[in-house]
């Protein structure tokens, strides 16, 4: 009875006509993921009418959400994304019937059968793995998908219909991780990024698979370009030059086995003795900031490369040295925000190895992995990154800065958020318009030929966010 007359649809059916609206009131709609996207797109979907719709978030509620969440308040951290979510929602509209689902999109419960109950799924995902399952199912059930994503100022809203477009899958997703070459991590290091690295291969060798560190030396000569690097190269060398090289090769070996000496676990009664523990982190701290360094500028061509030449430096000049870049501030919240003198990080540097080889941490060591969440993994990582940073004459960074980079984190930016949800319903609207053969009141779309009459995409738009104008306006 909202129809009539004035009330909560007046705009809408206006903007719509008559039987768009209807059809958008009748509809059922899947949204999976109930968090930055998800968010904006429930208010949207409320506010546009829309009053049958299931979410879908395994998710809870973090602190660090609240920033562009904007339906969750800090009383709700910890609690369900879709549950709390849903009760934010129903506020904009108390005629909209909304169920939450507190789990995962790909437990069976929510498989073929359940998704076929659908007119459209909304994608508000933040992960290509769970985009392609839902892209999957919509192509079995045969149902149009609206997919969406944003990272940081970029962002897309696209169309998936069996038959009619290309698929999720259909291109390729590239893994954006960044990787650096060995030698610029373990020898030439020019940049805060390449110090943040070391420092994660650091923690593998000392707490995680040793083998598995770029560290441990497996294969260092090759690495570093020494005689191995090329059989015809060697040909051409003169004894001298050969038997150069071969002494170098000799010396990374003996800075090598310094390093994988001084980082060798302890072990026995000695884990639970303090005093031992810390000797053990200063043995480290030795042997990485000061020793190495040493060892290797004395070598002719030790480094060879580096943009930046480093300087060793030693436990006891760390320690005097209680200069930041930051003054320190009494706040505790933007603690993470200033970057920790010398002092601070040989410090901290030692605190961590103890604390992880402490009772209740013990049992990971062999086995752990760098977890940008783990606080004291990510105090290790910081303190080492920046102790490094220093050697070589780098800038230092926080500990936020070191886990943004660390943990390959982009930043999300609420009003891209806010921009692809609102397309995404735009686009929902203009599918319910050809799948209910309800006319989209608008003048701007093309008057389709037959055969594209019978598509339901026929009025569908993939839509780009850049940061800048592009010029044509088309991609």
């Amino acid at each position: 009875g909202a129809m009539a007359g004035g009330g909560r649809y007046a705009h809408l059916e206006r903007a719509l006509g008559r039987e768009l609206l209807q059809a958008v009131h009748n509809s059922r709609i899947l949204c999976v993921g109930a968090g930055g996207i998800g968010c904006e797109l429930l208010k949207n979907l409320v506010l546009a009418g829309f009053r049958n719709i299931e979410v879908i978030d395994l998710d809870t509620i973090d602190v660090s959400n609240l920033n562009r969440q904007f339906l969750f308040r800090g009383r709700h951290v910890g609690m369900s994304k879709s549950m709390v979510a849903r009760e934010a929602a129903l506020e904009f509209n108390p005629e909209a019937d909304i169920k939450a689902h507190h789990g995962n999109i790909k437990a069976e419960e929510f498989g073929l059968e359940y998704f076929r109950r659908f007119d459209l799924v909304l994608n508000a995902l933040d992960n290509v793995n769970a985009r392609q399952h839902v892209n999957r199912l919509c192509l079995a059930a045969d149902i149009p998908l609206v997919d969406s994503g944003t990272t940081g100022y970029l962002g897309q809203t696209t169309v998936i219909k069996k038959g009619e477009t290309q698929c999720y899958d259909c291109d390729p997703k590239t893994d954006n991780k960044k990787s650096f070459p060995i030698c610029t991590i373990r020898n030439t290091p020019d940049k805060p990024v390449h110090c943040i690295v070391w420092a994660k291969e650091l923690f593998k060798l000392m707490f995680g698979r040793m083998d598995e560190s770029m560290l441990s030396g497996v294969d260092a000569a090759a690495e570093d370009g020494g005689p191995a690097a090329s059989e015809a190269q060697a040909s051409t060398l003169s004894d001298a030059e050969r038997a150069a090289a071969a002494e170098l090769q000799e010396k990374e070996k003996e800075v090598r086995s310094h390093i994988m000496s001084s980082v060798a676990r302890p072990d026995g009664a000695d884990c639970d003795d303090e005093v031992k523990l810390r000797a053990y982190a200063r043995g480290v701290f030795d042997a990485v900031f000061n020793n190495e360094i040493r060892l290797k500028l004395k070598l002719r061509n030790g480094y060879k490369g580096a943009k930046k030449k480093p300087t060793p430096l030693p436990l006891e000049a760390a320690l005097a040295d209680e200069t930041s870049p930051t003054p320190a501030r009494g706040d505790s919240a933007l603690r993470d925000q200033r970057v920790l003198s010398l002092k601070e990080c040989a410090n901290l540097f030692e605190d961590t190895v103890v604390r992880m080889w402490a009772p209740e941490r013990r049992g990971t060591i062999g086995d752990a992995v760098f977890d940008k969440d783990d606080a004291l993994a990510l105090d290790f990582v910081t303190a080492a990154a920046n102790l490094r940073s220093h050697v070589f004459n780098i800038e230092r960074k926080s500990r936020f800065d070191v886990k943004g980079i660390a943990g390959n984190i982009i930043h999300a930016i609420a009003t891209t958020n806010a921009i692809v949800a609102g397309l995404q319903v735009l686009e929902a609207i203009k599918l319910l318009g050809t799948l209910k053969s309800a006319p989209v009141q608008s003048a701007a779309l093309p008057v389709a030929k037959d055969d594209e009459e019978a598509k339901v995409t026929r009025q569908s738009r993939a839509v780009w966010v850049v940061r800048e104008p592009i010029g044509s306006g088309f991609l």
